[in-house]
């Protein structure tokens, strides 16, 4: 087995690679990445269920998954362009083993769908950090959320009042900090694009540094903005007591 074990900051290039992994490795190396909100592929001999408005097998053979950051799947075989089964932007994705084999799952629920890769033999999964150019023109900048939200305070919350932009704490600058209707103080971390785990570790951060510069009992609120996040990033903030608004940047 050779692997990549280092997470690099260049975007575009592999965060992890494995090959030849155990199923239990490829689980693992599979739901780190889908933390991370890699975009990852997985290449071995797999069968492929689907049930849904129809229902459908594919037996064994050789074939390349791909699972993208916005919930789509897509499982190719070694000709054509298009997929030979896929799951649509949306859907929930999980990593999994039973009964010792690796297995990738998507679901949708709206209409209800499963997808279900049955992996005999893995031998290469790869997680990859992408950042498409083309993509920051379309969905806009971080920059362009934060002045929809000082343009419009109402959009983040009604009441939410900013105070300043870039506001400097020992964790790093907050996007925004401000103050809620009730007063308490409120920072705002600011994501053009669908987040995962890091984001809230971030956002933890920030509000644990603004807490220590402010006295004691200052109430501390943390708000991360973004079109959206992982499941598990959504458990995160649960967890954390941390809050989360869906908003895109205009274009």
């Amino acid at each position: 087995m050779t692997a990549n074990d280092g997470h690099q900051g260049e975007a575009g290039q592999p965060v992890d690679h494995v090959a030849s992994p155990t199923p239990a490795q490829a689980r693992d190396r599979v739901a780190n990445a889908f933390e991370r909100n890699d975009l990852v592929t997985v290449f071995g001999r797999c069968t492929v269920e689907y049930e849904g408005r129809a229902s459908s097998h594919l037996g064994p053979g050789d074939r390349l998954v791909v699972c993208k950051p916005d919930g789509t799947t897509l499982v190719h075989t070694d000709e054509g362009h298009q997929p030979v089964n896929w799951q649509p932007p949306g859907c929930t994705q999980a990593a999994r083993l039973t009964d010792g084999q690796f297995e990738l799952y998507s679901r949708r629920s709206t209409p209800e769908e499963e997808l279900l890769v049955a992996f005999e033999e893995v031998l290469q999964v790869t997680g990859y950090n992408l950042t498409d150019e083309r993509d920051l023109s379309l969905v806009g900048t971080e920059e362009d959320l934060r002045d929809r939200i000082l343009a419009e305070p109402s959009l983040l919350e009604a009441g939410f009042t900013p105070l300043a932009t870039e506001r400097e704490t020992s964790a790093g600058a907050v996007d925004i900090f401000g103050e809620d209707a009730d007063g308490r103080r409120v920072v705002v971390e600011l994501k053009r694009r669908r987040v995962g785990p890091d984001a809230v570790g971030q956002l933890t951060r920030y509000v644990d540094a603004l807490s220590r510069d402010l006295h004691a009992d200052a109430a501390v609120r943390g708000i991360l903005v973004a079109p959206s996040v992982t499941d598990r990033a959504r458990e995160l903030l649960a967890e954390k007591g941390l809050e989360f608004v869906a908003l895109e940047p205009d274009v």
